[in-house]
């Protein structure tokens, strides 16, 4: 394991960064849980056990409630979404950019080095975020639950490589679950553990201050 990103891991140049969103651009943990409770509670469940939680915070949103929940009540699942929780109201608030992101990118966007996410949330939550933390228009492609199949599947990263025209051993993916290091793998992409000392990567990072310290090693500028 390494624990800072050397030339070695990019011989052919660094291209693009990939981020995962739930994690890893945003802390999500407290929204998913308020989130998934209130849905849990409105149908006379009980609390996420901690099994649950991990599990729903790297899935879709509809594959972590029918996982959650027994199969005779699925029905209401919809119904229980739309009306157990105001999202906007109650889910919103507790979203917090992680600490630097901000900056993060505006550095890479100097580099002129591209941007992508790939999340298994869908269209319309994404942008929800995007538009809640005033983000720039700077990831494209913006590859979510309803352009393609949900992580672990690579095909998050085989989409953004065939957009941006690069081979996939340029492209750094980071995230911060197995679902997100199985993508990156699959894809053939380079994958930096993000924030989970648990999680096995090519690099692992704590923040994207030592991120950023690992590009600078690298000499982020190059291209393929």
């Amino acid at each position: 394991m390494m624990t800072s990103l050397s030339s070695e891991l990019f011989p052919d140049g660094l291209t693009g960064v990939v981020f995962d969103c739930d994690g890893v651009m945003i802390d999500s943990r407290e929204a998913n849980r308020e989130y998934y409770n209130r849905i849990l509670a409105f149908l006379g469940l009980p609390a996420m056990t901690a099994e649950q939680e991990v599990y729903a915070f790297m899935a879709t949103a509809r594959g972590a409630l029918r996982a959650m929940v027994p199969e005779d009540m699925h029905p209401r699942l919809e119904y229980a979404a739309t009306v157990a929780v105001n999202y906007g109201r109650d889910v919103m608030p507790l979203l917090r950019l992680s600490p630097g992101f901000r900056d993060f990118i505006q550095w890479l966007r100097q580099r002129g080095l591209r941007m992508s996410i790939a999340t298994n949330r869908v269209d319309a939550a994404l942008q929800t975020v995007l538009d809640f933390f005033d983000l720039p228009d700077y990831f494209n492609p913006m590859v979510t639950a309803s352009k393609a199949a949900p992580k672990p599947s690579p095909e998050c990263v085989r989409l953004v490589c065939d957009t941006w025209g690069v081979k996939p051993h340029t492209v750094l993916f980071v995230g911060d679950s197995e679902s997100d290091r199985q993508a990156a793998a699959g894809g053939g992409a380079v994958f930096a553990a993000f924030n989970n000392n648990a999680l096995e990567g090519h690099l692992r990072v704590g923040d994207f201050a030592a991120l950023r310290l690992a590009l600078e090693d690298v000499g982020a500028a190059r291209k393929a």
